[in-house]
């Protein structure tokens, strides 16, 4: 058994299961809740895992992460490290879950000498990796005041009471590995020709389905294909789903399997993705709120001056551009709906800014870290034959529901540009749910293509994020950060 790929396993399940239904009630209360903090938890247990699996096997070729605990001597099992680094850590976590972990170590296939040994040293990693990411911060509003001006973020109107995820998380966190806090050019501004391009992108192609026929002709409408992006990459947290760094591990894995990695090999990979995500969260939460640019809902209702809680005039003819009434198709609440009842909960736009995208964020800093893992060089922004599927997302598995309890079909996707594919398409998605605008992924070339080399958008930042990451550690494994949150 390849004890690095079953521990990824068990924690991939553990963030499904902090978004599905607390036993005995009809809605989840995630312990890792969000985006940032389900990153900054596979992170650390893989980081453990790392650890502990290089402490026991060594060598130049898996330079640890942390310098303590010290390693265990020879004769010790590097299986029971992992384990008992990876239980250890997600039991922290996830308390709620751990009697699914302490199942999951009883059937972990655990034999032969240097158990006990292998086991200490996995607990003494888990406890290290832990006490370090002791004071990161939380994801609470507390003490947040929202921007009441033309062009801020400001709770979506169709959920009013959402709150504010995380303001003061990126700003607060030290980092995993990257070695710097990477920034990045103010988004367009408001009214000029790249912003008015993006206003008239969403609102035809990621308007609400019922408000479709509101659209006036000039509107491109969204296509066939482009909602089943939109729904493909989503993972907004649904029930039994999870977040996005679920979705990209459970890539990483069908990459890993068709690559046919060793344990060395895997044990690398799932910590220079994982490091990648943590600082992802980070990093792109950090420029969140310091841009903090509306999101379409908002920004299509008071795209008028005389529109907002702070208008700058008043009028009585609006904008064309402007719907006062639109609203998106929105990041889909799978899973929601309750038969007996009937209850279900609407679509949403996420409760947080929207320059730049946390999902293109994620999405090129996990996959562009896998293409440099297998020899894509360094700067290289075009297709790769690294891995072209087919992928089943769980959105679109044949199993999970939308939010009124129609079954979605199953979709197989192929990629046939491979990884870079992957990292556009994950990119536009959100733009097909509306929930985002372009510039929030990448700019745009003449032609509608993603032009990346401009310092616009979450594929830039985590393109940045994984070439930091991977060089810092010479290819092998991440290397631990001395980056530290501004004062």
């Amino acid at each position: 058994m390849d004890h690095i790929l079953y521990w990824n396993g068990v924690a991939l399940e553990a963030n499904r299961r902090d978004f599905s239904n607390v036993p005995g009630t009809d809605k989840p209360s995630p312990e890792q809740g969000g985006p940032t903090l389900s990153s900054r938890a596979m992170a650390i247990v893989h980081l453990a895992m790392y650890d502990a699996h290089a402490g026991v096997v060594g060598g130049a070729s898996l330079p640890r992460y942390l310098s303590l605990p010290p390693g265990p001597g020879a004769g010790a099992s590097a299986a029971a490290a992992v384990a008992a680094a990876a239980h250890a850590c997600l039991s922290a976590l996830y308390p709620r879950q751990k009697p699914h972990f302490d199942l999951a170590h009883q059937a972990a296939g655990l034999s032969g000498a240097g158990l006990a040994q292998g086991h200490a040293f996995g607990l003494a990693v888990a406890a290290a990796m832990l006490a370090d990411r002791a004071s990161d911060p939380s994801p609470s509003d507390n003490g947040y005041a929202a921007s009441m001006h033309p062009g801020g973020h400001r709770p979506d109107p169709a959920n009013p009471g959402q709150g504010y995820h995380a303001p003061f998380y990126g700003k607060n966190s030290k980092l995993f590995a990257a070695t710097a806090l990477f920034g990045l050019n103010a988004p367009p501004t408001i009214g000029s020709p790249a912003y008015e391009s993006a206003l008239d992108q969403v609102r035809g192609k990621g308007i609400a389905p019922e408000l479709m026929g509101t659209l006036p002709a000039t509107y491109s409408k969204r296509t066939v294909d482009e909602t089943a992006v939109g729904l493909y990459w989503a993972y907004d947290g649904p029930r039994e789903l999870g977040t996005p760094p679920r979705l990209y591990n459970q890539i990483v894995r069908e990459v890993a399997m068709a690559k046919g990695n060793n344990v060395d090999q895997n044990a690398r990979l799932f910590a220079l993705v994982n490091a990648a995500l943590g600082d992802a969260g980070i990093l792109a939460w950090r420029e969140k709120y310091i841009h903090d640019v509306w999101r379409p809902v908002v920004g299509i209702r008071e795209h008028d001056p005389s529109m907002g809680p702070a208008a700058p005039m008043a009028k009585d003819n609006i904008d064309n551009d402007c719907d006062p009434e639109w609203l998106p198709f929105g990041a889909p609440h799978s899973n929601s709906y309750v038969p007996a009842t009937g209850r279900f909960d609407k679509n949403f736009t996420p409760p947080f800014p929207a320059y730049p995208s946390g999902h293109a964020t994620f999405g090129a800093a996990a996959l562009h870290m896998v293409r440099l893992f297998y020899g894509v060089p360094k700067g290289d922004c075009k297709k790769d034959d690294v891995y072209k599927g087919p992928f089943v997302s769980d959105e679109m598995n044949g199993v999970t529901q939308d939010n009124q309890g129609n079954v979605r079909p199953r979709h197989l996707r192929k990629f046939d540009d491979g990884l870079w594919q992957m990292i556009e398409e994950n990119g536009f998605s959100r733009v097909y749910l509306g929930v985002h605008w372009f510039f929030d992924a990448f700019a745009l070339k003449p032609n509608g293509k993603p032009d990346v080399k401009q310092n616009i958008g979450g594929v830039p930042l985590g393109l940045k994020i994984a070439e930091d990451i991977f060089m810092a550690g010479m290819g092998k494994a991440p290397k631990k950060s001395t980056v530290l949150p501004l004062p």
